[in-house]
């Protein structure tokens, strides 16, 4: 699967989530301009949809204390890897 379909399955998949935290907020790009890096989380070995790979990501963004992230690498195999920048 072509990553830039998958990052794009990503955010489709943001705005129609009910079940992730509403504290943390996925951002692109261009929202990342105007927000302070914290650093950045990853996740790797997720067997699952492009949504576990977002809910794992939402998850530990908010236990760091981020308000929001954005998925900087994500790859596809036998299982998900993905790593996001953290903001304030």
């Amino acid at each position: 699967m072509n990553t830039k379909l998958i990052i794009a399955t990503l955010g489709l998949a943001s705005v129609l989530s009910f079940g992730a935290s509403a504290a943390v907020h996925q951002v692109n790009a261009e929202q990342a301009e105007n927000l302070q890096s914290m650093g950045s989380v990853s996740v790797a070995a997720v067997a699952g949809s492009p949504m576990d790979i977002r809910q794992e990501l939402a998850a530990k963004a908010e236990k760091a204390g981020a308000s929001s992230y954005r998925i900087t690498e994500l790859n596809e195999g036998d299982h998900w890897h993905a790593t996001a920048e953290l903001y304030k």
